[in-house]
């Protein structure tokens, strides 16, 4: 069934986007990331102009986030404290990425950072995640026991907080500062920003998986809300029927998700997970090598 939607100017089977939806509903409920990393670039394969991509997203993010989030909530799988810390430097990023989207936006270089963005930040940190998986796996294979967390230089920092649910005392600012860098990602890449904090908080903080999952959840929703509410009021660029069809695939699939990750290894998901990120990646840096022509333009803006 072809759908017109306005905002994007294009014509979309309603399907395809219900599909798109709830796989991405799944993988958020499987991995505790908000799925924009693999939702946006997807719209881009099936027409949808970048800008209305990355705004509308965030929508389906929050959907399928709070519905993922719900199942952990009953497993008592989140830590609110931490949560809430993320979500301060969060709210700050987004709104400093909103910004720094409309001047783009108005310059005409949107698209091509948006590309851009997604392919230096899925081909670091997927092939980082990839690399560590692999080495967690092998040991598991081999009977060694997972090396625990060493204090490092995290530790040392002043203006500390006990995070009882994650085990850990450790300072504020580490968690303030990947919540900002994810909030301006969340902004300008439409995302949740769950492929980068989703690292962070098990590699940096030192947090256990099981925990970050929700605890990602959590601060996912209202730095994607918030960042909707943004480009909605600034850039007009939310597509409510694309964002509609989303959400409801979103929300069925995340249940899915959330189910599948429980029965899952941690070291399973990593994998996974870093294999996704490392697919899209190399599905977006083909499309910008294979069609150089939309990587930039010689005519002045407003020219024809």
């Amino acid at each position: 069934m072809q759908i017109y939607l306005p905002i994007a100017e294009v014509s979309v089977n309603a399907f395809l986007l219900l599909g798109l939806g709830g796989i991405v509903g799944i993988l958020s409920g499987m991995f505790g990331v908000g799925g924009g990393f693999l939702i946006t670039p997807l719209l881009f394969f099936i027409g949808i102009p970048p800008a209305v991509a990355v705004a509308t997203s965030t929508n389906q993010i929050v959907a399928s986030s709070f519905s993922a989030l719900l199942a952990h909530l009953k497993r008592k799988t989140v830590d609110l404290r931490m949560g809430g810390v993320l979500l301060v430097g969060g709210l700050i990023g987004s709104g400093s990425g909103v910004y720094i989207f409309n001047i783009l936006k108005a310059l005409g270089q949107v698209d091509l950072l948006v590309k851009l963005c997604y392919v230096l930040f899925l081909s670091v940190i997927g092939g980082l995640m990839f690399i560590e998986s692999l080495s967690a796996i092998r040991n598991v294979r081999k009977g060694k026991a997972p090396k625990r967390q060493k204090h490092n230089w995290v530790h040392g920092l002043p203006f500390k907080m006990r995070f009882r649910v994650s085990g850990l005392y450790i300072s504020v600012i580490p968690p303030l500062i990947v919540g900002t860098l994810v909030g301006i990602l969340a902004a300008i890449m439409g995302v949740g920003g769950g492929f980068i904090m989703v690292p962070a908080m098990i590699y940096l903080l030192g947090m256990p998986t099981k925990v970050v999952v929700g605890t990602s959840l959590f601060q996912i929703i209202f730095v994607t809300a918030f960042t909707t509410m943004l480009h909605a009021t600034t850039n007009y660029t939310v597509d409510i029927i694309l964002a509609l069809l989303l959400l409801v695939g979103g929300v069925i699939g995340a249940q899915i998700g959330t189910q599948i990750g429980m029965k899952m290894k941690a070291e399973q998901l990593r994998i996974l997970l870093a294999a996704l990120v490392l697919i899209v990646c190399g599905k977006l840096a083909l499309e910008l090598l294979l069609q150089p022509a939309e990587l930039y333009s010689l005519s002045p803006v407003g020219t024809q």
